[in-house]
């Protein structure tokens, strides 16, 4: 590739937010009213399954090829969770999981765990690709976990340890298979086995096996056409079962966005572009549900959330018949985005699982961070220089096969990590920086040449590779992901202040190759096919725009307008219902369109008509003509739960239905309060924009 010089300067509106996010925290779930907003962590965690030990509770999910594997989280609320550690500190079972023998393990490796306790040991069986089923064992959950290899394979395991001393298994996808486990857990009793779910029955896969009031309960998902869970419900382990759809449809306001399907092709690769209300695999799927200690249920449940990953959410669950639904009475296989905590009886504060930035001054790497594929742990130091993360130069192809690349999982909704690295250690021949890895990937680093350095900046899909010549003695290299809109930037520094953007936009697809959502990875390599010098790594940060779940502080006792994100007209009191009209409408003069917020705790909130003092109500079947300005407050009637969505737009829960309101898009009708959840495009007329008074009068001078 020739030599060539693509440089802009980065953004003065970028630096102006990360001088505002200076103390910014990680996403948290949390938002510390009382309610949380989903995702639980804005991150890749997929497959997860959670268990509850009394007063705690403990999750972990799938890691593919990373490693430690197996994640071990705490929590007392179900909202706030802390890492304990990794089941599995390494998984070092072939060649193709040490980049040896010309293989890899992308998208492999260790998947859909399941986690139990049972008479004071804690189990995780979990599948490994061509390795069969795994099994951990521990006595406390934070390890150290012991690892067994069973004699069977069993896809998508789930166990349950039944009250009489039996263990059952589960497994398969479409047609489900069951048997009894032997003693040691690692076999199956000989002729045990039965098909327990027929082929076309609409079982799926992903199962979780519970017994509750002495039925017996397997959650499952499909992911074809789209992603939607059922649970199955029997009298006796081996059945006879019968289904019922229990999730469904549930985007949280999300499509689907950048998709590779070929991963065979390329680069470069035919990426497909996002497809306006086309969902794909994003709803919610693949979890389970479990009962906490004031009685509620909750369920759990992962998204394939375009680039950032597959991402869990929280959902109450309402039994309806002797069927556990997820979602609210009156809008059951919905999940709210925002909602009030579980009632566990502790209240932890708002707090994220993972430590992302790392000054590599400690005698251990900050537990966020995970190697892509077995290390070579005697290639990396912590304690070679004082104060760095040391990677030394092994030979590779490229970054995707590059040893000892140390990653963390992208966090969304938006990100910016930053990487100090001292070069000087680096041969002719190496390169070493910052990667988002993915497929296609991209980079920025430092190269060594025989004539001296030069920063690098290569796109995969682009088939592109830029060159800057740099003498610094120290080098900040940048990446900057909206997980919006899949699209990512990198920019570098010499002096720590002044960044320069180079290479354009970056189109991050979510691809099956890594089974992952986008990592950020420090990564060193050389091209010379023996081992080089080294890079020194001085400081990793992350920053975050959009770290909370409330963008913005709800309004409490300020007047606001609603504008529809469908077709801008605004809400106002029209003869004591609550309508849509055009801004320059008569009917929006004078006070009509303008609302207090009043805080009713929990995030939940009244809205109070300034025109004539009345409350925004919901009556009836919540249906048109049915979102009425009432005189005085009427309970939950007049209680809307603020669903703020994360992109400045809002969702408004009713209480009464708990379904959103709604303004039919350009019917110039009536509002209701009987929309189930939001389109993708957010412009089905469930989702609104929302001014301060004051802006509001600004923004019409």
């Amino acid at each position: 590739m020739s030599y060539h010089r693509l440089l802009r300067p980065w953004a003065a509106t970028m630096l102006l937010i990360l001088a505002a996010l200076a103390g910014a925290q990680t996403w948290t779930a949390d938002n510390g009213n009382g309610s949380f907003t989903n995702p639980l962590f804005y991150e890749e965690f997929s497959d997860p399954d959670i268990i509850r030990v009394g007063d705690d509770y403990y999750l972990t999910g799938t890691t593919m090829h990373a490693m430690p594997g197996l994640p071990v989280l705490h929590s007392r609320d179900l909202v706030n969770w802390k890492l304990l550690g990794y089941a599995a500190e390494r998984l070092n079972l072939g060649p193709e999981l040490r980049f040896e023998e010309g293989r890899e393990a992308y998208g492999q490796g260790i998947w859909a765990p399941c986690f139990r306790y049972h008479a004071g040991t804690f189990y995780i069986f979990a599948n490994v690709n061509g390795h069969g089923t795994q099994l951990y064992t521990a006595n406390t959950p934070a390890g150290p976990w012991r690892h067994q290899t069973m004699r069977a394979a069993l896809h998508d395991v789930s166990v349950l340890f039944d009250d009489d001393g039996k263990v059952y298994a589960v497994w398969g996808y479409d047609e489900l298979h069951m048997a009894q486990l032997t003693p040691d857990l690692l076999d199956i009793v000989p002729g045990t086995e039965r098909v327990v779910v027929a082929r076309g029955s609409g079982a799926g896969e992903g199962c979780h096996f519970y017994k509750i009031d002495g039925r017996y309960f397997i959650t499952s998902t499909n992911y074809d056409p789209v992603c939607y869970q059922v649970c199955l419900r029997a009298e006796a382990p081996y059945g006879p079962y019968e289904l019922r759809v229990i999730s469904a449809e549930e985007n949280l306001g999300v499509g689907t966005g950048w998709r590779l399907w070929n991963t065979r092709e390329g680069p470069p690769f035919a990426l497909q572009p996002p497809i306006e209300n086309f969902v794909g695999c994003i709803p919610m799927h693949q979890g389970g549900i479990i009962r906490i200690q004031s009685g509620e249920w909750w369920g759990w449940s992962m998204l394939d959330h375009n680039s950032v990953g597959r991402v869990t959410a929280l959902s109450p669950v309402t039994w309806v018949e002797g069927w556990p639904l997820f979602g609210l009475p009156g809008n059951l296989t919905r999940t709210p985005r925002t909602w009030i905590k579980p009632n566990t009886g502790f209240s932890s504060p708002p707090s994220a699982p993972f430590e992302r930035n790392d000054e590599f001054s400690g005698p251990r790497l900050k537990n966020g961070w995970q190697w892509n594929h077995h290390p070579v742990e005697e290639k990396w130091s912590l304690t070679e220089r004082q104060g760095f993360l040391r990677l030394h130069a092994l030979p590779a192809e490229d970054f995707w096969r590059a040893r000892n690349s140390l990653t963390q999982r992208g966090i969304g909704p938006e990100s910016i990590a930053t990487a100090e690295l001292d070069p000087a250690g680096l041969q002719a021949g190496d390169v070493a920086g910052l990667a988002l890895l993915n497929l296609p990937w991209a980079w920025i680093g430092i190269a060594r040449l025989e004539e001296g350095m030069e920063l690098q900046f290569c796109n995969q899909q682009a088939l592109e590779l830029l060159r800057v010549p740099v003498t610094a003695k120290k080098v900040w290299l940048r990446a900057h992901c909206n997980f919006d809109t899949d699209t990512g930037r990198f920019a570098y520094s010499l002096d720590g202040s002044r960044f320069t953007e180079i290479g354009g936009e970056i189109i991050m697809p979510y691809q099956l190759k890594t089974f992952q959502g986008v990592r950020y990875a420090l990564f060193c390599y050389t091209t010379r096919g023996e081992e080089g010098g080294w890079a020194d790594f001085d400081r990793f940060t992350v920053t975050e725009p959009r770290c909370q779940g409330l963008t913005r502080p709800i309004p409490h006792g300020r007047l606001i307008t609603l504008t529809s994100l469908a077709d801008s007209t605004v809400l106002v009191n029209w003869r004591n219902h609550l309508r849509p009209v055009e801004r320059t409408s008569p009917f929006a003069a004078g006070d009509a369109s303008l609302f207090r917020v009043l805080d009713r705790g929990q995030g939940r909130i009244a809205l109070q008509s300034t025109a004539t003092g009345g409350y925004v109500t919901v009556k009836g079947e919540a249906g048109l003509a049915e979102v009425r300005i009432e005189a005085a407050e009427q309970g939950e009637a007049s209680l809307f739960q603020w669903v703020d969505m994360l992109r400045g737009d809002l969702m408004l829960l009713s209480l009464h239905s708990h379904r959103y309101l709604f303004a039919d898009p350009e019917a110039r009708s009536l509002c209701s309060a009987d929309a189930r959840s939001a389109r993708p495009d957010r412009r089905d007329g469930s989702c609104f924009s929302w001014q301060l008074a004051a802006e509001n009068q600004q923004a019409r001078e």
